[in-house]
C-alpha cells in the first residue's frame, strides 16, 4: 500500500494543526421519513434531473448506523469529524422542533466529544427544506430570518460543545448551480434569481453567526466556501478577460463582501435587472467578523470568452477523476495566494473539503486470505499525497492554514450524479449498508496515527 508523508518539518505534523473527515447531511443520513422533505427530495423526483434516476431517501442509513460510522472515524484517528445538519429534521414546517431530530445531532456530538474527536458543525449543506422554497427559498428574506431562527435551536442545543460551527457550505452551489444553472435544486435558470439567491445566503450567513456567538462563545465560528483558479483558455486578450470575469463572478462574489462589505464592481457587464436587491445595513451584516474561512478545493477551471461573457472548457488530458475533473493540486497554493494578495489577507483557513471521484476495485479475495485491504484505490493516494503537499506549500507561502478534512468520509449521494460517483474513502455497498475502508482510508489512518505517536515520543522525550 502507497503510503502518505509529509516533511518532517511540516506544520502539518503538529498537534495545532486540525485533521480530519467530512460528510453533509442529506448525502449519508437517509430516514427521509423522519424529517420534513427538501428541495432535493423534490428534485430527485423530477425526471431526468439524477444521473442515475436516485435519491437520498435511504443513501447510507447514516441515521440507523451512525455509531458504526463513529466507530470508523474513530479508528481513523482524526482529530474532527466535519458533518452538517438538516434543516428539515430539527425545525418542523410549522416551525416547531422536531425534538427527535435535534437529539441526534445532540447525541452525535456527545459521542464525538467521547471519543476525543471535535464536531465541526455546518448549518445549511444545500438541503433547504421544502416548505421553505415553497414560501420563495433563498430569494425570499424571510428564509433569512428563518435561518437565524434554526441557528438559535442549533445554538442553544450545541451551544460550546461544538468546536467550529459554519453556517452556509458553497453559497455559490446553493446561488449559481441552483438559480442560475439550473443544475442543482431548486433547478432554476434566471441570472438575477441567482444574484439574489447569493445576497440572502450571504445575509443569512452574517445574520446566523451572530447568533451561534451568543450561544457559543468559546467555538470558533465561520463560513465555507469553494474556490477554483480560473485560467485563460489562450493568451488572447478576450479569453485573458473572460478568465478574470469568472474568478470574479465565482470567487470574489462570494468573498469579497464576507472581507470587505462589497461585491466586486459588475455593473459593466451585468445588466441593473440582473443584480440583487440590497437593503440600507446588509453588506454590514453580511461582513461580520470570521474566526476562520472553511475553503473547499477540488480542480481548476479554464475559461474562454463567449459573447461577451465567459464558457468554461472542459479538461480533456488525463489525469482526471471520474467526475471528469482535472487532477491540479497546485490550483490550491495559487487560489489562496491569489485571494490573500486582492483581499490584503484573509482569516485562518480550514480546507474543509478535498477529495476525489475514482474507479475503485474491490478485492474479494482479501475477505479469504486475511488482507485487510478490500477496496483499492491508488488514484486517491495519490490525490491526497499531492493536495496535502500542496497545503503545506499554502504554509510556506504566509497563509495560515489551521486544517484539513477528506472528502468524504463515506461514498455517498452525489447531488445531481446520483450514486453514480464515489468520493468516499470508505467503500459503501448500498444494498447491504456493509463499509469497506478502502486503500485511502488505511493510508491516512496509518498517516494521522504516526502523528499522534510521533507526539507521544516528542513529550517523553
Amino acid at each position: 500500500m502507497t503510503k502518505i508523508t509529509l516533511p518532517p518539518h511540516s506544520k502539518l505534523l503538529t498537534p495545532e494543526f486540525t485533521f480530519g473527515v467530512a460528510t453533509s447531511s442529506f448525502q449519508i443520513e437517509g430516514a427521509a421519513d423522519q424529517r420534513e422533505a427538501s428541495i432535493w427530495d423534490t428534485f430527485c423526483a423530477q425526471p431526468g434531473r439524477i444521473k442515475d434516476a436516485s435519491n437520498g431517501l435511504v443513501s447510507c442509513e447514516h441515521i440507523k448506523h451512525w455509531r458504526e460510522d463513529l466507530a470508523l472515524i474513530s479508528d481513523l484517528g482524526v482529530d474532527a469529524y466535519r458533518f452538517s445538519i438538516a434543516w428539515g429534521r430539527v425545525i418542523n414546517a410549522d416551525g416547531s422542533v422536531n425534538k427527535q431530530g435535534l437529539q441526534f445531532y445532540i447525541d452525535l456530538v456527545d459521542g464525538l466529544l467521547a471519543n476525543g474527536i471535535a464536531p465541526h458543525v455546518t448549518l445549511y449543506h444545500w438541503d433547504l427544506p421544502q416548505y421553505l422554497e415553497d414560501q420563495g427559498g433563498w430569494l425570499s428574506r424571510d428564509t433569512v430570518a428563518r435561518f437565524a431562527q434554526y441557528a438559535e435551536v442549533i445554538g442553544q442545543a450545541l451551544g460550546n460543545k461544538v468546536a467550529a460551527y459554519a453556517t452556509i457550505n458553497e453559497p455559490f452551489c446553493s446561488a449559481y448551480l441552483s438559480y442560475e444553472a439550473g443544475i442543482h435544486a431548486p433547478g432554476h435558470k434566471n441570472r438575477k434569481e441567482g444574484r439574489q439567491a447569493a445576497h440572502h445566503l450571504l445575509l443569512a450567513h452574517g445574520a446566523a453567526i451572530q447568533v451561534l456567538r451568543k450561544h457559543a462563545p468559546k467555538a470558533e465560528h465561520g463560513i465555507v466556501l469553494n474556490f477554483s483558479p480560473c485560467h485563460a483558455f489562450s493568451d488572447a486578450p478576450a479569453d485573458r478577460a473572460a478568465a478574470e470575469l469568472a474568478h470574479a463572478y465565482h470567487n470574489l462574489w462570494y468573498l469579497q463582501p464576507l472581507l470587505k462589505g462589497s461585491y466586486p464592481d459588475l455593473t459593466h457587464v451585468l445588466k441593473a435587472d440582473e443584480l440583487p436587491d440590497i437593503h440600507p445595513g446588509d453588506m454590514q451584516i453580511i461582513a461580520q467578523p470570521l474566526d476562520f474561512l472553511g475553503v473547499n478545493y477540488y480542480t481548476r477551471t479554464v475559461f474562454r470568452a463567449k459573447n461577451g461573457w465567459f464558457s468554461d472548457v472542459p479538461p480533456t488530458e488525463p489525469p482526471l477523476t471520474t467526475m471528469g475533473w482535472e487532477i491540479y493540486p497546485q490550483g490550491l497554493t495559487e487560489v489562496l495566494t491569489q485571494l490573500k494578495h486582492q483581499m490584503q489577507g484573509l482569516p485562518p483557513i480550514y480546507i474543509t473539503e478535498n477529495g476525489a471521484a475514482f474507479p475503485d476495485v474491490i478485492d474479494h479475495s482479501a475477505d479469504h486470505n486475511g488482507g485487510e485491504i478490500t477496496v483499492h484505490d491508488p488514484a486517491r493516494i495519490d490525490y491526497y499525497q499531492k493536495h496535502l503537499l500542496a497545503v503545506d506549500d499554502c504554509i510556506k507561502a504566509g497563509l495560515d492554514m489551521r486544517g484539513y478534512f477528506a472528502w468524504s468520509l463515506l461514498d455517498n449521494f452525489e447531488w445531481a450524479e446520483g450514486y453514480s460517483k464515489r468520493f468516499g474513502i470508505v467503500y459503501v455497498d448500498y444494498t447491504t449498508q456493509q463499509r469497506i475502508p478502502k486503500a485511502s482510508a488505511l493510508a491516512l489512518r496509518d498517516f494521522w496515527r504516526a502523528r499522534k505517536a510521533q507526539w507521544q515520543v516528542a513529550e517523553a522525550l
